[in-house]
């Protein structure tokens, strides 16, 4: 019986482990309507991961507006400006890969530079194949979307949202929040 127990007991440390590596690996995106929940992708992306947490952490996304949201494609948030010139200051370099922007994907946004993102990203809200290879992939909703789907949209092709735009209520690293 006690060789039994010891034997779960050793089980159980890995999963503790494992547990303890998906909340560093989740975001917690809270909307006025809703927390929406991002698993991180650093298999993906370990750089893009490892800056998205250090703004987390630096509490730099709190109260930034969704300022550019086109409807059946993306949200974008990202930018103390709020008008898509802003960003933390800190660029960071690309890492492509070939997972396909599907609904609930979370990318970085740039500018027609390859290595220009910063802090402001974007989900996407339809399968939008043309992103494929050319943005950051580093995280994708697994619970929430529906809270996605309800933020205020933009005005024409541009997707720029004016008047009063929903915000992030908070963002958290999910361990952080424990």
């Amino acid at each position: 019986m006690t060789l039994l127990l010891a034997m779960v007991s050793l089980l159980a440390l890995p999963l503790k482990a494992i547990e303890a590596a998906d909340l560093e690996n989740t975001l917690y995106l809270d909307l006025e309507n809703g927390r929406v929940v991002i698993e991180l992708l650093p298999d993906l992306a370990p750089n893009h991961v490892a800056r998205i947490k250090e703004l987390t952490r630096e509490k730099f996304y709190d109260g930034l507006k969704f300022h550019r949201v086109i409807e059946d494609f993306m949200v974008q948030t990202g930018d103390p400006k709020g008008n898509g010139t802003g960003g933390s200051g800190r660029k960071i370099r690309s890492e492509f890969s070939s997972t396909p922007h599907v609904r609930g994907i979370v990318s970085m946004a740039r500018s027609s530079s390859p290595h220009s993102a910063d802090s402001q990203f974007y989900i996407v809200t339809a399968d939008s194949p043309w992103l494929d290879n050319k943005y950051t992939v580093w995280g994708r909703v697994v619970e929430g979307m529906e809270f996605v789907d309800m933020i205020k949209k933009g005005m024409g092709s541009s997707g720029i949202v004016r008047g009063e735009a929903d915000i992030i209520v908070q963002m958290q690293v999910a361990a952080d929040a424990q």
